[in-house]
């Protein structure tokens, strides 16, 4: 029996099923609306950066923890076709991935999202091995399931893994020594303003930059990423592509998983933050959270009118 070759990137955290709902435009209180289509996707901060990193060409695996139910099985079916390894995958019975319902309206591009996560149980505090971690070149967080993260991102860090993170939420007692452990810090402005108190995006990378970071972003959609790669360099700015936009659903989502995969690449910084950029922008002219993610060829051709 051949040994398995390691997967490039790994991912713990969240998954979800989405089902999206397409409107004209969202509707004001009290009101009705006819539906133009609906379809059910995957999503989640980790599991929509895996696919698009694996679109990009990079070998994937996903260590986080589902269940036996339908939702959990669309997901693993999910994962599976996109070629990403779900070997280490740990099945609890009551766990479950996220479920939502995404509301999109069509004239604006723009999304609302109604999440349920009761019994997502996060990443474990004891998988996967320590060995798994440390055979890969880079170790993908979000913030489900503190404790573990806070496991897994010291093993990668011992074992000279970069640690690529998304983060939405900052409420669990352990989530300021998670933060100081990513040493590739990529913020939402929203979420990022909260984080540091701060509204000016160059300030807010400055605050959140320190010695053992490699780099620091800070995303703003149409108005660009703010970035800093390295205590004696400035802060940059990489302005958005100008794109038809369909759908912004998953769109910071791609971005994350497509840095994962140019670390992988061993692209220069500046040249990280343009190529996830525009695979962040790509996704935004497709429909849905994880059906719009590009291939690498596309990016490529993408950037080079651009």
């Amino acid at each position: 029996m051949s040994e398995q070759i390691p997967s490039a990137i790994i991912g713990l955290g969240s998954t979800a099923v989405d089902d999206l709902v397409y409107v004209r435009q969202y509707p004001e209180a009290d009101s009705k609306m006819p539906v133009l289509r609906e379809e059910r996707d995957c999503g989640g901060l980790t599991m929509t950066a895996l696919v698009a990193a694996s679109r990009l060409g990079v070998k994937c695996a996903y260590a986080g923890t589902l269940g036996s139910d339908d939702l959990s099985t669309f997901v693993l079916r999910r994962l599976s076709a996109e070629r990403i390894d779900v070997s280490r995958v740990r099945i609890e019975e009551a766990a479950r991935p996220i479920h939502s319902t995404i509301i999109v309206d069509e004239t604006e591009g723009t999304r609302n999202i109604f999440f349920n996560t009761a019994s997502v149980p996060g990443a474990s505090s004891d998988a996967p091995e320590a060995s798994c971690i440390a055979q890969a070149k880079v170790l993908f967080i979000d913030n489900f399931g503190v404790e573990g993260m806070i496991r897994a991102a010291k093993i990668a860090r011992q074992n000279g893994v970069a640690v690529v993170a998304d983060f939405e939420d900052d409420q669990h007692a352990g989530f300021g020594e998670l933060l100081q452990l990513v040493d590739h810090l990529i913020l939402s402005y929203g979420f990022a303003c909260r984080v540091t108190g701060c509204t000016e995006p160059q300030e807010i990378v400055e605050r959140l930059w320190h010695s053992n970071r490699s780099l620091v972003a800070v995303t703003c959609g149409k108005e660009g990423c703010w970035f800093k790669a390295g205590s004696n360099e400035p802060v940059c700015r990489q302005e958005a592509f100008q794109v038809k936009v369909a759908d912004t659903t998953g769109c910071g989502d791609v971005f994350h998983g497509a840095y994962a995969a140019s670390l992988v690449m061993e692209m220069p910084a500046t040249q990280r933050i343009r190529f996830a950029s525009a695979a962040a922008a790509l996704k935004a002219t497709k429909p849905g959270g994880q059906a719009g993610s590009p291939d690498r060829y596309t990016v490529e051709q993408f950037l080079q009118q651009h």
